[in-house]
Protein backbone atom coordinates (compact mmCIF):
# COMPACT_ATOMS: atom_id res chain seq x y z
CA UNK A 1 0.00 0.00 0.00
CA UNK A 2 2.87 2.38 0.92
CA UNK A 3 4.56 1.96 -2.72
CA UNK A 4 1.21 2.73 -4.37
CA UNK A 5 0.77 5.86 -1.91
CA UNK A 6 4.64 6.58 -2.97
CA UNK A 7 3.75 6.21 -6.92
CA UNK A 8 0.86 8.54 -6.30
CA UNK A 9 2.99 11.23 -5.10
CA UNK A 10 5.63 11.00 -7.16
CA UNK A 11 3.31 11.32 -9.89
CA UNK A 12 1.45 14.47 -8.67
CA UNK A 13 4.68 16.34 -8.29
CA UNK A 14 5.73 15.27 -11.67
CA UNK A 15 2.58 16.93 -13.09
CA UNK A 16 2.58 19.73 -10.77
CA UNK A 17 6.52 20.81 -11.70
CA UNK A 18 5.55 20.25 -15.20
CA UNK A 19 2.58 22.34 -15.45
CA UNK A 20 4.49 25.19 -13.03
CA UNK A 21 7.42 25.04 -16.07
CA UNK A 22 4.74 26.28 -18.83
CA UNK A 23 4.35 29.52 -19.42
CA UNK A 24 1.65 31.21 -18.53
CA UNK A 25 -0.86 32.85 -21.42
CA UNK A 26 0.06 36.73 -21.52
CA UNK A 27 -2.62 38.71 -22.22
CA UNK A 28 -2.72 40.60 -25.67
CA UNK A 29 -2.34 44.72 -25.26
CA UNK A 30 -3.08 46.85 -28.25
CA UNK A 31 -2.22 50.82 -28.01
CA UNK A 32 -3.66 53.16 -30.80
CA UNK A 33 0.21 53.48 -31.41
CA UNK A 34 0.86 50.50 -32.62
CA UNK A 35 -2.83 50.00 -34.44
CA UNK A 36 -1.69 49.62 -37.86
CA UNK A 37 -5.05 49.62 -40.49
CA UNK A 38 -4.76 48.09 -43.61
CA UNK A 39 -6.73 49.01 -46.83
CA UNK A 40 -9.74 46.86 -46.99
CA UNK A 41 -10.15 44.10 -50.05
CA UNK A 42 -12.82 42.39 -51.66
CA UNK A 43 -16.33 43.28 -49.92
CA UNK A 44 -14.47 45.41 -47.41
CA UNK A 45 -12.56 47.72 -50.06
CA UNK A 46 -13.16 51.02 -49.19
CA UNK A 47 -13.20 50.58 -45.58
CA UNK A 48 -10.15 49.82 -43.42
CA UNK A 49 -9.33 46.94 -41.38
CA UNK A 50 -7.06 46.04 -38.26
CA UNK A 51 -7.30 42.77 -36.53
CA UNK A 52 -6.65 42.95 -33.18
CA UNK A 53 -6.87 39.36 -31.92
CA UNK A 54 -6.61 36.33 -33.65
CA UNK A 55 -7.51 35.36 -37.72
CA UNK A 56 -10.82 36.09 -38.56
CA UNK A 57 -10.17 33.77 -41.38
CA UNK A 58 -9.49 30.54 -39.35
CA UNK A 59 -11.10 28.87 -36.47
CA UNK A 60 -11.19 30.23 -33.47
CA UNK A 61 -12.02 33.81 -31.65
CA UNK A 62 -10.93 37.43 -33.30
CA UNK A 63 -11.78 41.22 -32.52
CA UNK A 64 -10.60 43.32 -35.32
CA UNK A 65 -11.86 47.17 -36.05
CA UNK A 66 -13.33 48.53 -39.47
CA UNK A 67 -12.77 52.13 -40.29
CA UNK A 68 -15.88 52.55 -42.87
CA UNK A 69 -15.58 56.23 -44.62
CA UNK A 70 -19.08 58.72 -44.91
CA UNK A 71 -21.84 56.84 -47.57
CA UNK A 72 -19.76 53.49 -47.71
CA UNK A 73 -22.44 50.84 -48.50
CA UNK A 74 -21.84 47.49 -47.80
CA UNK A 75 -24.37 45.82 -50.64
CA UNK A 76 -26.70 43.11 -49.36
CA UNK A 77 -25.24 40.35 -47.73
CA UNK A 78 -24.89 37.35 -45.38
CA UNK A 79 -21.96 35.62 -43.34
CA UNK A 80 -21.29 32.22 -42.40
CA UNK A 81 -20.84 32.77 -39.24
CA UNK A 82 -22.75 35.43 -36.24
CA UNK A 83 -21.56 38.73 -36.94
CA UNK A 84 -21.23 40.57 -33.98
CA UNK A 85 -20.36 44.36 -34.24
CA UNK A 86 -20.32 47.28 -31.53
CA UNK A 87 -19.90 50.90 -33.34
CA UNK A 88 -17.37 52.89 -31.50
CA UNK A 89 -17.90 55.64 -33.35
CA UNK A 90 -20.17 57.73 -36.09
CA UNK A 91 -23.32 56.05 -37.00
CA UNK A 92 -23.75 52.50 -38.98
CA UNK A 93 -27.20 52.70 -40.72
CA UNK A 94 -28.43 49.07 -41.45
CA UNK A 95 -30.93 46.95 -43.19
CA UNK A 96 -32.47 43.77 -43.64
CA UNK A 97 -33.40 42.02 -46.79
CA UNK A 98 -31.75 41.28 -50.29
CA UNK A 99 -32.14 45.31 -51.63
CA UNK A 100 -30.40 48.50 -50.40
CA UNK A 101 -33.81 50.39 -49.14
CA UNK A 102 -32.37 53.42 -46.88
CA UNK A 103 -35.97 54.65 -46.36
CA UNK A 104 -35.83 51.46 -43.98
CA UNK A 105 -32.64 51.24 -42.34
CA UNK A 106 -32.19 51.65 -38.76
CA UNK A 107 -29.22 54.21 -37.39
CA UNK A 108 -27.29 52.84 -34.89
CA UNK A 109 -24.82 55.51 -33.52
CA UNK A 110 -21.78 54.99 -31.28
CA UNK A 111 -22.36 52.56 -28.32
CA UNK A 112 -24.91 50.65 -30.31
CA UNK A 113 -24.50 46.82 -30.84
CA UNK A 114 -25.87 44.29 -33.09
CA UNK A 115 -25.30 40.60 -33.01
CA UNK A 116 -26.72 39.44 -36.74
CA UNK A 117 -27.09 35.46 -37.14
CA UNK A 118 -25.57 33.79 -39.56
CA UNK A 119 -27.25 33.65 -42.71
CA UNK A 120 -29.73 36.77 -42.49
CA UNK A 121 -29.57 39.24 -45.70
CA UNK A 122 -28.11 42.36 -44.78
CA UNK A 123 -27.45 45.78 -45.93
CA UNK A 124 -25.13 49.12 -44.19
CA UNK A 125 -24.19 51.92 -44.84
CA UNK A 126 -21.72 54.59 -42.64
CA UNK A 127 -23.32 58.22 -41.71
CA UNK A 128 -20.14 59.79 -41.11
CA UNK A 129 -16.88 58.26 -40.64
CA UNK A 130 -17.34 55.52 -38.56
CA UNK A 131 -15.82 52.78 -37.05
CA UNK A 132 -16.57 49.26 -35.90
CA UNK A 133 -15.89 46.58 -33.64
CA UNK A 134 -16.38 42.98 -34.64
CA UNK A 135 -15.91 40.32 -32.56
CA UNK A 136 -16.39 36.29 -33.67
CA UNK A 137 -15.68 32.99 -33.54
CA UNK A 138 -14.08 32.27 -36.98
CA UNK A 139 -13.65 31.40 -39.84
CA UNK A 140 -15.41 34.88 -40.67
CA UNK A 141 -17.10 34.49 -44.71
CA UNK A 142 -19.35 37.06 -46.20
CA UNK A 143 -21.20 36.42 -49.47
CA UNK A 144 -22.71 38.94 -51.55
CA UNK A 145 -26.33 38.52 -51.66
CA UNK A 146 -27.39 38.38 -55.51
Amino acid sequence: MRTYAIAAVLALSVLCVGRASQAAPSPTIVTPDKMHWQAGTGPMKGAQTLVLYGDPSKAGFYAMRLRVPDGLVFAPHMHGDRENVTVVSGTLMVGLGDMVDKTKMLALPAGSFVSVPAGVHHYAMAKGTTVLEIVGIGPSTMTAVH
